[in-house]
């Protein structure tokens, strides 16, 4: 007996399956990044390649990207600009890729993380060597503390985001890892079979202690919300922390890749690039202490109205 022909249509994911979720998503990635990393997405998986491949490329894209804003030349830098939009793309396209077919690792998750950070070194470097014959040895500082500052941004709006994310979505649609089990998954790993991954997860052990020790509230909060069990949380402590959680989204947004990247090709065009280090360490440094602070407070609410609730288990 013939069996009907199944629609290829069925097989494919859809757009809105491969998203994060729309609480943590820019409006720019809404409409431009994700349909085209979507895209991307389908036509790497049709190639049978990973998402760590799709992240590599990204990064060979970016870095050539920042490389190209080292001359004074206005066209080389829109070369510049149009790469780096390009590496961004598949930056979403393997994290897409990466929910469409469960091919997530530890591995792919720090390569994610590298892969932003050897973009802006490339980016921070061309920039100033391009200002060392009119600013000299300054230049360099102002780069280095920008982005020191920079690293400190992105972290802390990875980290929120993933926070927010495990409120929607529970542990399996986030990334929000604990130093303590990674700590306890990098001791079980060796040295002689696992090279690279016991190497990244190393790094990745103190990025994450990083952001834990900048949550101190959070992580009252969060520590005693283990005790009771993570998958007894009240549907409304849910509901009420990403309430509160939900307007800081689109500050971790605006320190994340669309705007820091707007100012810096703006700066290309009008020939001062060095206003966007001087950006970083205002504005959005700003952004970062009053996103700190405010998710700082709710937290410590929230930890108190659970102290009260469950007074008994409160030590």
């Amino acid at each position: 007996m013939c069996q009907p022909k199944k629609n290829k249509t069925e097989d494919i994911p859809s757009l809105e399956s491969t998203l994060k979720s729309n609480d943590t998503e820019e409006w720019i990635d809404l409409i431009f990044y994700r349909p085209i990393g979507y895209r991307w997405a389908l036509f790497f998986h049709k190639l049978n390649a990973t998402p760590n491949t799709i992240t590599i490329i990204s990064i060979f894209l970016g870095v050539a990207g920042g490389i190209l804003f080292y001359p004074e030349n206005l066209l080389l830098n829109v070369i510049g600009m149009l790469l780096l939009v390009w590496a961004n793309m598949y930056d979403s396209a393997d994290g897409q890729l990466a929910r469409m077919t469960g091919q997530k690792s530890d591995l792919g998750r720090v390569l994610d993380g590298v892969s932003g950070d050897l973009w802006f070194i490339s980016i921070y470097v061309s920039i100033c060597l391009r200002l060392t014959p009119t600013w000299g040895f300054w230049i360099w500082v102002l780069g280095a503390v920008a982005g020191f500052f920079h690293g400190k941004q992105a972290s802390m709006a990875d980290y929120y985001r993933n926070i927010h994310l495990f409120f929607i979505k529970g542990r399996e649609g986030s990334e929000l890892d604990n130093s303590v089990k990674e700590k306890q998954k990098y001791n079980t790993m060796s040295w002689k079979d696992e090279k690279l991954n016991k190497l990244f997860l190393w790094f990745y052990i103190r990025y994450t202690a990083a952001q834990e020790k900048s949550t101190p509230s959070f992580q009252h909060f969060f520590g005693l919300l283990k005790q009771k069990g993570l998958n007894s949380i009240p549907k409304s402590l849910k509901d009420n922390f990403r309430m509160a959680s939900l307007p800081l989204m689109k500050y971790t947004n605006i320190l994340s890749f669309n705007t820091r990247v707007f100012v810096l090709f703006l700066s290309l065009f009008i020939n001062e690039p060095w206003i966007y280090f001087v950006f970083e360490l205002t504005v959005l440094n700003l952004i970062l202490i009053y996103m700190i602070v405010k998710h700082e407070n709710f937290s410590s609410k929230f930890y108190k109205e659970l102290v009260e609730k469950y007074p008994q288990n409160e030590e």
